[in-house]
C-alpha cells in the first residue's frame, strides 16, 4: 500500500537518509526502531508528507505523492494520513469531541456526520466520558487517546506514530500499545510507529532497524 524507494535526505554536509526503501501493506503495523540520530523521524516525516525527500519515490495506494504540493498536498494528507505524536498537540481551547472533529470539518464533511464519527471513536478509544472536557482536564493518556482519535476521524489509509508512547507512563504506554492492535484488528488500520520502547516494537508485525540513514 506505501512504497518508498531511494529515499535520500541531507542538509548540506549532513546525509541523514542514504537511500531508503520502505514497503508496507494494508492492516500492517510496522516499527521503526534505532539509536538517536539515526533518520528514523526524519523518515516518517517525508513518507508523511510533512518533509520533502532530496531524491526518490513515494507512492501511497499508487497515487505518486511525492510530487504534490500545496493544497493539492494538503488535501490528499488531510484524507489518506493520520499522525500521532509524542506530543499530542490538541488545541486547548477546544473540547475533546473538537479536536477530534477539526480534521472532518476540514475536509468538508457533514458537521452531523463528523461528529457522529468522533463519538464513536472516542467511545471506541475509552475516553467518550470526556468529550466536553478539554485537553487541560485530560490525563495524559486520555489526551493521547484523544490524538489517536484524531488522527482516524478521516478514515485515513496509514497512520504515522512518532514516539507515541514517549511522553507516557509505563501503564498508559501499554494501553496505547495495545489499543493499536484492537484498532488493527477492528477497522484493519495500518500504522508506521517510530518507537524507542522494546515491547511496542517486538507487538508489531514487522521491525525495521535504522543506523546511519540506513535501514539495515
Amino acid at each position: 500500500m506505501l512504497t518508498a524507494s531511494g529515499i535520500q535526505k541531507y542538509y548540506g554536509e549532513l546525509w541523514v537518509l542514504k537511500g531508503v526503501d520502505v514497503n508496507i501493506a494494508k492492516g500492517e503495523i510496522v516499527s521503526i526502531v534505532g539509536p538517536s540520530g539515526s533518520g528514523k523521524s526524519t523518515l516518517l516525516h517525508i513518507l508523511g508528507t510533512l518533509d520533502e525527500p532530496v531524491e526518490g519515490e513515494i507512492f501511497l495506494k499508487q497515487q505518486k505523492i511525492h510530487t504534490l504540493r500545496g493544497k493539492p498536498l494538503a488535501a490528499f494528507r488531510n484524507r489518506h494520513i493520520g499522525f500521532v505524536f509524542q506530543f499530542h498537540h490538541l488545541l486547548p481551547e477546544f473540547s475533546a469531541l473538537e479536536n477530534v472533529c477539526i480534521p472532518g470539518w476540514i475536509a468538508g464533511a457533514r458537521k452531523k456526520d463528523v461528529e457522529e464519527r468522533a463519538l464513536e471513536l472516542l467511545n471506541v478509544l475509552g475516553v467518550g466520558h470526556r468529550v466536553e472536557n478539554k485537553p487541560g482536564a485530560l490525563s495524559g493518556g486520555e489526551q493521547q487517546r484523544v490524538a489517536v482519535a484524531r488522527a482516524l476521524i478521516n478514515n485515513p489509509d496509514i497512520v504515522f506514530a512518532d514516539e507515541p508512547t514517549g511522553n507516557l507512563d509505563t501503564a498508559n504506554a501499554k494501553d496505547l500499545h495495545q489499543l493499536f492492535f484492537d484498532l488493527r484488528n477492528q477497522f484493519q488500520q495500518t500504522f508506521l510507529i517510530v518507537t524507542h520502547n522494546e515491547e511496542l516494537a517486538r507487538m508489531s508485525d514487522r521491525v525495521l532497524h535504522m543506523k546511519d540513514g540506513l535501514i539495515v
